[in-house]
């Protein structure tokens, strides 16, 4: 995910709900339990790891047990001396104690403990980018110290991977207008971050390199499945020795094959511990509601390049903290203008209007006259079936043809609907192009433009772009 691409905004869940979700993630909850194990007798090691001989007694705490209990409860105390719930109070002696901020966990706020969670995650995170034990074993030498070279291990490179595989995932589901919350193959979760965009068929190369990347997430997600950060069904152990013919194929064979590949989506939590790390490294990650406290320009601007959803979502939050009136009013004074963005915000007015219902009708009555809103207000009173509704002049109908036109080209390009609506427009006005290019709209040259690409008939496509000429000569462009 490059710092260019368009975030989508994500409907998030009240934060006392996500953060019961925290307490509730088996790594984040063993952590906790352990801190208020710890006490004067608790001893850790020079890294502020416990040391080996209690392992055993933490590993009880937590009702853990078999071969991985030991592992499980050292993993549990290192989140909770990297998430600050216990901290060491002499490095020479060893000792421990309960840190400062446990005690959020009962009585902090909902705030304060996903933030705890969140730095519990960056730990999490830190290790998922690290090699396993026993590479490391074998990358060692005589004097116990790791050689990197010979491992081959990147430790920004790994970091800048998972960062890229998550902000991905962030992109394919966290979206209010995105496929939902339904899982992703690890195959094709690998592809998007090694694939590049404009190759036809993958060569073996790349193919390889997917198959590698699809083992390296599959350790990598085993590890964040613990801290609530994504719900993880493991590649099949029984294609491990193949993995190079998983990668190969994955929409060929059914969603049951699918599956054995390995399927992840982010949790609710996820979505949010994502949200926060993306606004920490500077990407703009709006959130649903985030413009519910503010004027009506930033909602209609802010909520332009929104998918349907996520605009409706956005605006009846908005709506819901004014009185029906005022608000209608307040949108409608916003989508005046005659700049690019103008178009569109009028487009996002109208749709806002539709959920304020008939109580907006005095609003919209005050701008009939208005030569940028008058068009916008007949259609939506005639939607709305009120009675006296004037009759528009030609001018009038020409005009808000162009502004309706600019603002679906911005809203969704070069679009199948908007193709079928240029066909359609032309083919029910023969003389539309001979009177359109004398719009006194600022974007009647680039919509003509547009009906030019868009119009599959040559002769219609023709006569639209020398409108577009003419228009463009007029505006002396």
């Amino acid at each position: 995910m490059s710092d260019s691409s368009p975030l989508p905004p994500v409907r998030l869940h009240p934060e006392a709900e996500l953060a019961r979700d925290a307490l509730s993630t088996p790594l984040f909850s063993r952590a906790a339990r352990l801190a208020r194990w710890a006490g004067p007798d608790t001893r850790v090691d020079a890294g502020g790891g416990l040391v080996d001989e209690q392992l055993p007694a933490a590993a009880e705490v937590l009702g853990l047990t078999g071969d991985e209990a030991a592992a499980y409860a050292s993993e549990a105390w290192r989140i909770a001396v990297d998430a600050g719930l216990v901290e060491v109070t002499d490095e020479e002696t060893g000792t421990v104690t309960a840190g400062e901020d446990l005690a959020l966990l009962t009585g902090g706020s909902p705030h304060d403990v996903l933030s705890l969670w969140l730095g519990a995650l960056e730990a999490v995170l830190a290790d998922a980018s690290v090699p396993d034990l026993d590479d490391l074993i074998e990358a060692m030498d005589e004097g116990g110290e790791v050689d990197l070279s010979q491992l081959g291990w990147d430790p920004e490179g790994e970091a800048a991977f998972l960062d890229g595989v998550l902000g991905n995932l962030y992109l394919l589901t966290a979206g209010e207008d995105g496929p939902g919350d339904g899982p992703v193959p690890l195959p094709a979760l690998a592809a998007s971050v090694i694939v590049p965009g404009d190759m036809g068929e993958p060569t073996n190369d790349i193919l390889e390199q997917v198959s590698d990347a699809m083992m390296r997430l599959d350790d990598q997600f085993r590890l964040l499945e613990p801290i609530g950060l994504v719900a993880y069904q493991p590649v099949d152990e029984a294609l491990m020795g193949d993995a190079e013919e998983a990668a190969e194929e994955p929409a060929a064979v059914d969603e049951t094959d699918v599956s054995r590949y390995g399927m992840v989506r982010l949790t609710r939590l996820g979505v949010y511990g994502l949200r926060a790390r993306l606004l920490a490294a500077g990407f703009e990650a709006p959130a649903v509601g985030d413009l519910a406290d503010k004027g009506a320009d930033a909602l209609l601007d802010g909520s332009a390049s929104y998918g349907p959803r996520a605009a409706r979502a956005e605006t009846e939050q908005w709506l819901a903290r004014r009185e029906p009136v005022d608000g209608a009013r307040e949108l409608l004074a916003a989508a005046r203008g005659s700049d690019e963005g103008a178009p569109l915000r009028r487009l996002r007015c109208q749709q806002a209007l539709s959920l304020v219902g008939p109580q907006a009708e005095p609003a919209v009555r005050e701008v009939l006259d208005d030569p940028e809103l008058g068009g916008l207000a007949r259609v939506w009173l005639t939607e709305l079936g009120a009675s006296d509704v004037p009759a528009p002049s030609e001018d009038l109908v020409f005009w808000l043809t162009i502004d309706t036109l600019a603002a679906q080209l911005a809203a969704e390009g070069n679009s199948e609907e908007l193709r079928a609506l240029v066909e359609g427009l032309a083919q029910q006005h023969s003389g539309f192009f001979a009177a359109a290019w004398r719009v006194e709209h600022p974007a009647t040259a680039d919509v003509l433009e547009a009906m030019g690409r868009l119009h599959p008939d040559k002769r219609i496509a023709k006569e639209a772009r020398k409108a577009a000429f003419k228009a463009r000569s007029q505006q002396g462009g």
